[in-house]
């Protein structure tokens, strides 16, 4: 008799069982996920098959799969399918087989099967170096750069990145915080030194082997050991400070690999044994403690599947057994589970400064695991889109413009996403991609030695790699841009006016997402924002301070800071508890384009429920009619009365009067007016304080502006909002007026002689 399987049900933060009849099987072979079926060590046993009955000759069925998702190592044709698994205990005994799940492949899917494990290492070589350049390269890569080291990159690499560190002392082993409790400006230090080191032995050593230089590959090797002798157990392991043990890690895995010929052997065993012990802090934490394969949601755990445990792995690949294990682990997250934070749209749920941190480490771990094991994700569908991401959501023009935690808040895109966006311009030949790289060269040229770019990445590194291993693409303005463009993976819309030009741009980009408030997300679902004509109107206001400061946690996460409204004073969820965030969610109902019309429709009922529960609902639309103004309408439905307070934020002073609300600013002007709220008028005030942050966290900055706009008390609201975006000291405007006469309220705009209608359902 078989033993009884356990089959659990998904919670709101656990991975999902897949594919099943409600599955778009979006690549061939489709990834399978189910809930562990038990919590200690474990094996299963997968099948697919033609029919219900899984008769032999039409089923495949794969064995001794370690973890709870699976890829098949080669296609299906395209057709109707069936699967199942069962759970292979000790001694081998077998579970009963799972519930039955059906999926459909179609025709002419992209063709993104993994390699077994016993097949996958098979063009691997034994050699060292692995990362970046395989040792068969070297020699062909040393001509290149004798020949020619200026179109490669290599003189400023050198200049820049390798010979400064010939000079510099060796950098100490980070000192523990003051009675071991984290202090932010010293967090940031910390991390900031051990970068530098990762700068000084993966520069140091690239250098000195490329150029068969002693005095470098000394320099490089001192820096290396240097690093070797720092306690693993100490500030820089993982528990103490994550971001200080990935770099230190990565250090160890280049200088391992590059210097390994100048190594001697009992060198080899020091480094390599701070590296394995390293490297297993960071795969427990990854596999074990926030096992990313049943709870997807943990970011850093994420990021360090690229940052560390690729090029760790790479490194000790054939010398340490647990280096198979934990890259095993890796390739097979990257290709059933990879990424958890966006679909095939390319959107990421956490915004696009974490969009830019995860994609720089996760395309130069794709990049090293595409040289050295011959695997290539960059064919799966997120890859090929999500350059869009940046490009609609992050436009290069833009300040305070986008979503989620920005440590560059309030500077201009930041060059690293431009970096990365350049990738995906090669692998897909999409010249407007290449144009947003070239955009914030332009736009932002003086930043290489913020924190947010020189404490995580080398510009002059990433500019060498590129021109290495990457064609160069023509740059395409873009003209052709969809007017707008909805990531329905993520929740995200974005509505577009003449892109390629700054002078003459109008963005504007709302959210409401599945994803609530977890991780860097806020609460902020059914918020707008607005970027016109070179400048930011309504705002993501706040500052980066700290990850948990007051700033952030009692303002930048909340509702109160965004463009969205609050129901008696309460906003969404956005506390500590994932679970909750998770809950804590919004979805778009609608988002399309017409002539004359982008248009999209929003529902953040769920967001307010754990502080409202007695809400019944909550829609918003926005309309963007002619490319010129915009209609917001909001309605809201209690089970008691209640009263809103309708949120605006911008970088200036406003002038209310009566039922509207000007901006003024440099380059541009907005004029706001609620045309209609059927409990009456509103009461209009501002602000210019950041309620409950230490006021230390903001002291000397530019001030924001935050107007409320409260309703009287009902039990259901309808409001409608115009805004008409303009450049500085242009007299137009918008006429309108309502017609009620029905169960609807109709409201009519015109402007330039077109005429348009929104209507609401009147509020009873």
């Amino acid at each position: 008799m078989l033993e009884p399987l356990f089959q659990p049900t998904s919670g709101v933060l656990d991975l999902s069982y897949g594919p099943d009849e409600h599955t778009d099987v979006g690549e061939n072979p489709p990834r399978f996920t189910w809930m562990p079926a038990c919590l200690e060590e474990s094996m299963y046993e997968l099948q697919i098959s033609l029919n219900t009955e899984f008769e032999p000759e039409g089923t495949l069925t794969y064995s001794r799969i370690p973890y709870n998702l699976f890829t098949p190592d080669k296609p299906l044709a395209p057709g109707s399918y069936y699967w199942r698994y069962s759970l292979i205990g000790e001694n081998d005994i077998r579970s009963e087989w799972s519930k039955v799940r059906a999926f459909v492949v179609e025709d002419n899917l992209p063709l993104t099967p993994l390699p077994s494990r016993t097949e996958r290492y098979s063009a691997a070589s034994a050699n060292h170096p692995r990362l970046w350049l395989q040792a068969e390269q070297l020699l062909s890569y040393r001509e290149v750069v004798r020949q020619d080291p200026i179109s490669t990159g290599w003189d400023d690499f050198l200049k820049y990145s390798v010979l400064p560190w010939t000079e510099r002392e060796l950098i100490p082993e980070p000192a523990p915080y003051p009675d071991n409790k984290r202090v932010a400006k010293l967090w940031r230090q910390m991390y900031m030194d051990c970068q530098e080191v990762f700068y000084a032995v993966r520069h140091l050593a690239i250098a000195g082997v490329v150029l068969e230089d002693e005095v470098l590959i000394a320099k490089a090797k001192e820096w290396l050991l240097h690093a070797a002798s720092w306690n693993t157990d100490g500030t820089t392991s993982r528990d103490y400070n994550d971001e200080c043990s990935f770099r230190i890690a990565g250090a160890l895995a280049w200088g391992y690999d590059w210097l390994h010929g100048s190594l001697t052997e009992e060198e080899r065993l020091k480094v390599r044994q701070a590296l394995l012990r390293r490297t297993g802090q960071i795969a427990f934490h990854v596999i074990e403690r926030s096992r990313i394969h049943q709870v997807p949601y943990d970011s850093h755990a994420i990021r360090s599947l690229s940052s560390v445990l690729v090029p760790c792995c790479i490194s000790m690949l054939g010398e340490e057994e647990k280096a198979q294990e934990w890259l095993d682990y890796t390739l097979e997250y990257f290709s059933a589970m990879y990424t958890p934070w966006g679909g095939k749209d390319g959107g990421w749920a956490e915004g696009p400064m974490y969009w830019t941190t995860q994609m720089a480490f996760v395309t130069e771990a794709l990049n090293l695991i595409r040289k050295y094991i011959a695997i290539n994700f960059y064919d799966r569908p997120f890859f090929r889109k999500t350059g869009d991401f940046p490009l609609y959501c992050f436009s290069p023009d833009t300040v305070r413009a986008s979503f989620g935690d920005q440590s560059s808040l309030g500077d201009p895109v930041n060059l690293k996403t431009g970096f990365n966006i350049r990738q995906f311009a090669a692998l897909t030949g999409n010249g407007q991609y290449q144009w947003y790289f070239e955009q914030t060269k332009e736009l932002n040229p003086d930043t290489q030695m913020i924190f947010y770019n020189y404490g995580w990445w080398d510009f002059h590194f990433d500019e060498m790699v590129y021109r290495t291993d990457y064609p160069q693409i023509s740059s395409e303005p873009p003209v052709a841009a969809e007017p707008l463009k909805w990531f329905q993976d993520v929740g995200w819309v974005a509505m577009h006016h003449r892109m390629e030009d700054p002078q003459e741009h109008i963005m504007l980009l709302a959210k409401s997402s599945r994803y609530g408030s977890v991780s860097h997300s806020h609460g902020d679902q059914n918020a707008f924002l607005l970027h016109a004509f070179g400048e930011p109107l309504a705002i993501e206001s706040g500052y980066y301070v700290a990850f948990n400061s007051t700033m952030h946690m009692q303002w930048r996460r909340q509702t109160r800071s965004k463009n969205v409204i609050l129901i008696d004073g309460k906003g969404q969820y956005a506390g500590t508890d994932k679970s909750k965030n998770m809950a804590a969610y919004g979805k778009v109902l609608k988002a399309y384009s017409t002539p004359g019309i982008n248009y999209t429709q929003m529902d953040a009922t769920e967001a307010y429920r754990e502080n409202v529960p007695y809400i019944k609902r909550y829609v918003r639309e926005i309309f963007f009619f002619d490319s010129a103004y915009f209609v917001i309408t909001d309605s809201v439905d209690l089970e008691r009365p209640g009263k809103l307070d309708w949120l605006f934020h911008t970088l200036y002073p406003m002038k209310l009067k009566d039922q509207s609300f000007k901006v003024k600013g440099k380059k541009a002007q907005m004029e706001g007016r609620f045309v209609y709220s059927s409990s009456g008028e509103m009461a209009l005030r501002q602000n210019n304080q950041f309620t409950d942050v230490d006021p230390k966290e903001w002291e000397g900055l530019p001030e924001h502006w935050h107007l409320t706009a409260t309703t009287q008390e009902a039990i259901s609201h309808r409001i409608v909002t115009l805004l008409i975006p303009q450049k500085s000291g242009s007299r137009d405007y918008v006429s309108y007026f309502m017609d009620d006469q029905d169960h609807g309220v109709h409201v009519y705009f015109t402007n330039q002689g077109v005429t348009h209608r929104v209507e609401i359902p009147k509020a009873y």
